[in-house]
């Protein structure tokens, strides 16, 4: 079957300021992570790539993915949503976006617990047989104020090993396979030994021209070892993040001792990045100072990925775990301000 979509629609622009001053951003994760710093980022510029992890297989996205064979869409969904704006066809769409379908009591139904927005996805990929073209579409649809592109364009899966203790009594290393066993296996022990299969899957070549163009890359929050490692454990992303031009910054997480990170210090947090990626130079990270434990051991492993530290608080008043995105805004514009005007003193030197 033949989709014949016609010329491309053209989203508004976001304000009557010259596009071509505006902040070059290429955002990285999956989940609520990215979900919040793109709503801090849409508050900044209108010229965002969000590059989406694709390796869920929980939930709507893994039957999903299981019974059609396409890319998991939830993290995308998220992405797409996170970037509408908040006028009337923003909010409408955003909600659209993330609605879910609940069966009546003791009714089975196919579209239980399945997000609007999911179906919507597939739906366009299944017509323009191209996941690019067809987040473009949604993107369009929604107003998004942002592109949001798969890390790849074939489904990935994600394993680890954990420690787990025999009937001995004796420590095993125990593999878990799947994002969503391995995000729950962390709660009682340290992941170690992250992996990406397929290992040649190749990335999404749209999303490393994204990664090679930006003025800054952003990379967290979000699961530490399921949304925000997988793009360092693709080769080819791995090695746009080094190469750019772009300035690197990683946004920490409010909560530290997550599902998935039992144990783990905030320094620990950046000592996970420089093991999977010794190359990688960092240049700055942002974290709420209310969450770091030990403020000199996490300056200090920042140092080792190169990086300045900025702190400022970017919680939720309601929720201390989720970042408040005028806030987390605020703190982006500052560390993008900081590093212009060094910038400046070095042209004038």
């Amino acid at each position: 079957m033949t989709f014949l979509t016609g010329q491309m629609p053209m989203l508004p622009p976001r304000s009557t300021a010259d596009s071509s001053t505006a902040t070059r951003v290429a955002a990285l994760g999956g989940g609520h992570g990215l979900s919040a710093s793109l709503s801090a980022l849409r508050r900044l510029t209108n010229d965002i790539t969000a590059i989406v992890t694709v390796a869920d297989d929980g939930g709507s996205s893994g039957r999903l993915r299981r019974e059609l064979g396409v890319l998991p869409p939830g993290d995308l969904r998220m992405a797409l949503a996170a970037l509408c704006d908040e006028s009337d066809w923003g909010r409408t769409w955003r909600d659209v976006m993330q609605h879910r379908f609940k069966a009546n009591p003791g009714t089975e139904s196919s579209l239980d617990n399945h997000a609007l927005g999911n179906l919507l996805i597939v739906t366009l990929w299944e017509l323009l047989g191209d996941p690019v073209a067809g987040l473009r579409w949604a993107g369009a649809l929604l107003g998004a104020r942002g592109a949001v592109l798969p890390m790849s364009a074939v489904p990935l899966n994600i394993s680890g090993e954990v420690l787990t203790t025999a009937d001995n009594g004796s420590l095993v290393r125990r593999r878990i396979e799947g994002q969503a066993a391995l995000a729950a296996a962390g709660h009682d022990t340290l992941v170690n030994n992250v992996t990406l299969s397929p290992t040649d899957a190749a990335a999404c070549p749209e999303a490393l021209e994204a990664i090679e163009l930006a003025d800054w890359v952003i990379l967290g929050p979000g699961s530490w070892y399921t949304s925000v490692l997988p793009h360092l454990l693709l080769p080819e992303v791995r090695e746009a993040l080094q190469n750019t031009p772009a300035r690197r910054l990683l946004t920490m997480n409010l909560a530290m001792d997550t599902g998935e990170t039992a144990g783990l210090t905030a320094a620990g947090h950046l000592d996970v990045i420089a093991r999977y990626a010794p190359d990688l130079r960092i240049d700055a990270v942002l974290a709420d100072p209310s969450c770091i434990d030990d403020e000199t051991a996490f300056t200090a492993a920042a140092r080792r990925l190169g990086a300045e530290c900025f702190f400022g608080k970017v919680a939720s008043g309601h929720d201390r775990a989720v970042h408040e995105p005028l806030r987390l805004a605020a703190e982006y514009q500052d560390v993008f301000e900081a590093f212009a005007r060094q910038q400046m003193r070095s042209e004038e030197e």
